[in-house]
């Protein structure tokens, strides 16, 4: 399985190139994006990112502080305002309460614990946290989304309904021993192959992992 996997990261990495996946000048900065990207595009949280530079906000202790409706309106581009302004101010003051705002001292708690601490935030599920961890805090946790399952089903190496956990002990079992560069990279080309290729209706022409398809034939599975 692992030479299906790394033949699969491979292809991409050809079409591609590096993906420098995840954007940021900052871990916060970083962990702020993977907050606001939910259910939204990235193009809206660059918005979003771009309006808290602008207003001096993007800072663990200045963000925490930030009025409702300063903080409301920078983030608004990114949707769902008011709720992912009381999640970022949350995750902010966490930050700040417990490491003095230093994502670095976060950062050196072991992978399991920051995981579960992290996850007991308001407004941040497993993929959210996984993404802190792994772009962020620099753990070697493979992070997982609606596109891999997509892909991976449709190659059928997965199923189309396979939940988050056991689709992550998928790749972290298989491409062992953990490798935080591979992570990384492998998760931004899924999301740059996904957004490009295999939408919900596939376009698989130029697709880069076409040729592995069954007969070069589109799976349409969920």
């Amino acid at each position: 399985m692992k030479q299906s996997l790394m033949r699969i990261f491979r292809r991409m990495a050809a079409h591609y190139g590096p993906t420098h996946w995840w954007p940021g000048d900052t871990p916060f900065e970083i962990a702020v994006g993977a907050i606001l990207t939910q259910n939204t595009a990235w193009s809206n949280v660059e918005k979003a990112i771009a309006n808290l530079k602008r207003d001096g906000l993007l800072h663990p202790h200045r963000l925490a502080a930030a009025s409702d409706a300063a903080l409301e309106a920078a983030v608004r581009p990114s949707g769902y305002f008011r709720q992912k302004a009381r999640r970022v101010r949350h995750f902010a003051g966490h930050l700040c309460d417990r490491y003095g705002g230093a994502m670095a001292r976060m950062a050196r708690r072991p992978l399991d614990e920051l995981r579960a601490e992290l996850l007991a935030l308001n407004g941040i599920g497993p993929e959210t946290a996984d993404d802190i961890l792994l772009y962020a805090c620099g753990k070697p946790v493979f992070v997982v989304d609606a596109y891999t399952r997509r892909i991976f089903s449709r190659h059928g190496l997965v199923p189309h309904d396979i939940g988050y956990e056991r689709l992550r002990a998928f790749f972290e079992t298989h491409l062992a021993p953990p490798d935080l560069h591979l992570y990384k990279e492998y998760h931004g080309l899924i999301v740059w192959t996904g957004k490009d290729f295999c939408r919900k209706h596939p376009q698989c022409a130029g697709c880069p992992l076409q040729p592995l398809l069954r007969a070069g034939e589109p799976i349409l599975s969920p």
